[in-house]
């Protein structure tokens, strides 16, 4: 079986994680500062918090800025569900903004309309969780002005998005958001396992983020209220969760980080085989902005013939080729339609999901294997 990722091991990553294991830290440790510094330095952020994976990154950022009842936050219908779903853990109001067709992501000119409508309704968003799918940079430049004109914090779910760019500065570095969420589970671009991060350029958003992380629990002195009664003193001041990375998980971060640039450099050796065996196919390729440098987490293609995506995708598992379609619109599940959205809300998502397949792509993707691939679905098309 063929799947459409992976993770990628080296022996350098089991020696770090071996280190760990024989070290006096499993957790709590120092392994998870080097990893933070390690990820904000590549990243060219002032702040990194590690966390134990990228849903409870989503929550602990909404948290941080006190979304709560009467709130809302806007996010794509274009992704996986923790995106919306950090929203509602906090007791705020989900909705959603239509996905710009070429690229998949928001769309930041439906972004305005919708904010101008909403302004004058007054439901405008606390936040607008930006998705950078696929990935692809979302326009931020055209989303942190709106953000500034209409008041909105913004946060990058930028799971799919460590190692890109758009215009001169690295998704993570939070130039135009206020934090960045990266998630690091096994398919993802560098793996600790499960694990996620936010990062972020607010002295105070780091604070909280960190609170927040290990229950709400302090040993700052200046953060307690009343005196410390000795070192064994703490005080719970938030209510917290905990939401800690491990010191394996962080030893195991930091080694894939070292091999990421070779890591990105391979998927987009891959990507370039695609783009040139399959455009003269019956197919949409993934487009890509000007203003960024995808990632690449995901080789989406769409079938035109969208009634036709069933027979491929059948065709190919058959094959050994373990595609996978990435992703059912959030507003379609049967949660949120509980909650009131419907089919048809969000037109351009749901034509996109229609016809879209997850094509393989990893590291250890082999040039016979990709071939293989290649001409299975070449073949399901006729």
């Amino acid at each position: 079986m063929i799947p459409y990722g992976r993770q990628t091991i080296s022996e350098q990553d089991i020696l770090s994680v071996q280190e760990i294991l024989r070290s006096d830290w499993l957790t709590q440790g120092p392994a998870i500062e080097n990893f933070e510094n390690a990820v904000k330095e590549y990243c060219g952020a002032k702040y990194a918090v590690a966390i134990c994976n990228a849903t409870s990154a989503l929550h602990l950022a909404c948290r941080a800025i006190e979304l709560g009842a009467g709130d809302i936050l806007w996010t794509s219908p274009n992704t996986f569900v923790a995106s919306a779903n950090c929203a509602l853990y906090c007791g705020a109001t989900v909705d959603f903004v239509d996905i710009d067709p070429r690229t998949y992501n928001l769309c930041p000119i439906a972004l305005a309309q919708k904010l101008e409508q909403a302004k004058q309704n007054n439901q405008l968003p606390k936040v607008v969780v930006v998705v950078h799918f696929a990935g692809q940079p979302c326009d931020m430049r055209a989303i942190k002005a709106l953000a500034e004109q209409y008041h909105f914090l913004i946060i990058e779910d930028a799971s799919h998005a460590i190692g890109a760019s758009y215009l001169d500065a690295k998704i993570g570095s939070s130039v135009y958001s206020d934090m960045t969420i990266f998630s690091f589970h096994p398919v993802k671009i560098i793996t600790t396992g499960e694990g996620g991060m936010v990062l972020t350029n607010h002295p105070t958003l780091h604070q909280k983020l960190k609170l927040l992380r290990s229950h709400g629990i302090t040993r700052d002195p200046a953060q307690m209220t009343g005196h410390s009664e000795g070192d064994w003193y703490y005080q719970q001041i938030d209510l917290g969760y905990n939401y800690r990375m491990t010191d394996i998980q962080a030893a195991l971060g930091c080694s894939q980080l070292h091999q990421i640039e070779s890591f990105i450099s391979r998927r987009r050796e891959i990507v370039k085989k695609y783009n040139t065996e399959l455009q003269s196919l019956p197919l949409m390729l993934p487009w890509q902005h000007q203003d960024g440098l995808s990632a690449w987490h995901l080789y989406v293609i769409q079938i035109k013939d969208s009634s036709k995506r069933q027979v491929v995708f059948k065709a190919l598992r058959a094959a050994g080729i373990n595609v996978n379609v990435h992703y059912i619109p959030v507003h379609t599940q049967p949660y949120y339609q509980q909650l009131g959205f419907k089919v048809g809300d969000f037109p351009q998502a749901e034509k996109y999901y229609q016809g879209a397949i997850s094509l393989p792509l990893y590291f250890d993707l082999s040039d016979d294997q990709q071939m293989y691939v290649i001409e299975k679905l070449r073949a399901s098309l006729q």
